[in-house]
């Protein structure tokens, strides 16, 4: 069994508008543990330990951890510091200095390399400590749970927009002849996916899909795109940020990477993907078009959120710390789907080794995408429609040309 000492909790990566959620979670079930005495916060992520910046979360009143669980972005402060071999030692001084026996963290796949990194190093060097990954990323690409907190609510955020902008550019496709909205996701087209939820009728917006799974083909692109305008009068166009080349070059151009080598798509380094399409698009055809690039909003929408997501999120945190006072450690906390695709949600918790989640990544499966790689199958649907619930119904005119009276 693990040792009785402090828990300590961080944040890290992109925010969510759920991630709080998670945080509370861990609070709570920490504050409530025989075996947890004090419960710090790490002040923008691994950092917070490394500068002797932590947060007593004890002194925290229950209102405020209740109103925490629904506000956006990450309260405790982010981090993407890339943590160097010297690292380790500082950090290791501080966790005794604090008597730090849990170690819990709540973010993506770097977060859980993280955690994995800095038990083992600890417990290597004699200091008996237990560490649980709690999942989060709007991405949806962890590996080991059927989908991550966070996800649903940024998946209904992409289809509530999509779901309205097309009213506009359908009505407006006298004006404007294209649309194209760009949501994140480096490598998985999860949440450029989750537009599709927004169609109604087959032949409705969106019309094209661009997912990073599928390498990007321009003449394919360009005829998809010209054959929609004849059927349409008007093409919406959802793209991850991450699409590609078929050399594997960023359709965005972006040649900016982070401190762990992902290419920075939003970065000064190069055109977002959203308007390089334009760019094509117009070259080609002459039309007149819009882009739509929300970047974070989609990651901290709370006003958008899914309660179910709201809920899970902070059963994670709270599961996380269960694990942790069995001795279970080097895991993150999974969520299991126990429902069929297209029923009611239901889910139960599951673990994953750090090592595989940190390692691995989980892009979506072929059978989710048409033939073409341009859009999204029905069993996509069966998957996020019951993570997102169901979409406001909107009200359409007839079209139906009047007649003039005869006058004889």
């Amino acid at each position: 069994m693990p040792a009785v000492g402090n828990a300590i909790i961080g944040q890290s990566g992109g925010p969510t508008s759920v991630i709080n959620a998670s945080l509370v979670g861990v609070a709570d079930a920490a504050r409530k543990s025989k075996k947890i005495g004090r419960v710090f916060g790490m002040r923008f992520g691994i950092e917070g330990v490394l500068n002797n910046f932590l947060l007593d979360l004890d002194a925290e009143s229950a209102q405020t951890l209740k109103a925490l669980r629904a506000t956006p972005s990450s309260a405790l402060g982010s981090s993407r510091l890339k943590l160097q071999e010297d690292h380790f030692g500082p950090i290791l001084k501080q966790l005794q200095k604090y008597d730090i026996r849990y170690f819990f963290m709540i973010g993506g796949n770097d977060t859980m390399d993280t955690i994995h990194r800095v038990v083992e190093y600890a417990n290597a060097h004699g200091w008996e400590m237990t560490g649980v990954g709690v999942p989060k990323t709007v991405d949806n690409d962890l590996y080991g749970t059927d989908y991550t907190p966070g996800y649903p609510s940024a998946a209904r955020y992409v289809a509530l927009s999509v779901q309205q902008s097309s009213l506009l550019a359908r009505d407006m496709q006298r004006v404007d002849q294209f649309t194209i909205f760009q949501t994140v996701g480096r490598s998985a087209g999860w949440l450029p996916a989750a537009a599709a939820c927004a169609r109604k009728h087959s032949s409705d917006a969106p019309h094209i899909i661009l997912c990073p799974e599928h390498p990007f083909d321009r003449d394919r692109f360009l005829s998809a795109v010209s054959d929609t305008h004849s059927k349409r009068g008007f093409v919406s166009i959802v793209c991850g940020e991450g699409i590609t080349n078929p050399d594997g070059s960023p359709v965005s151009a972006s040649q900016t990477k982070d401190k762990f080598d992902n290419v920075e798509f939003g970065a000064m380094g190069g055109a977002s993907v959203g308007m390089q399409l334009h760019r094509m698009i117009a070259d080609e055809f002459g039309w007149r078009g819009e882009f739509q690039v929300t970047e974070s909003l989609q990651m901290c929408a709370a006003d958008r959120g899914v309660k179910q997501d709201v809920d899970i999120a902070y059963a994670c945190g709270r599961e996380a710390v269960r694990l942790a006072q069995q001795g279970e450690g080097g895991v993150m906390v999974t969520i299991d789907r126990t429902s069929k695709l297209g029923e009611k949600y239901a889910s139960t918790f599951g673990t994953s080794p750090l090592r595989e989640v940190a390692n691995h990544e989980r892009p979506m499966p072929a059978n989710y995408f048409t033939k073409d790689g341009m859009n999204v199958s029905r069993k996509f649907l069966d998957y996020a429609h019951p993570l997102i619930g169901d979409l406001p119904e909107h009200a359409s005119l007839t079209i139906k040309r009047a007649k003039a009276r005869s006058t004889e």
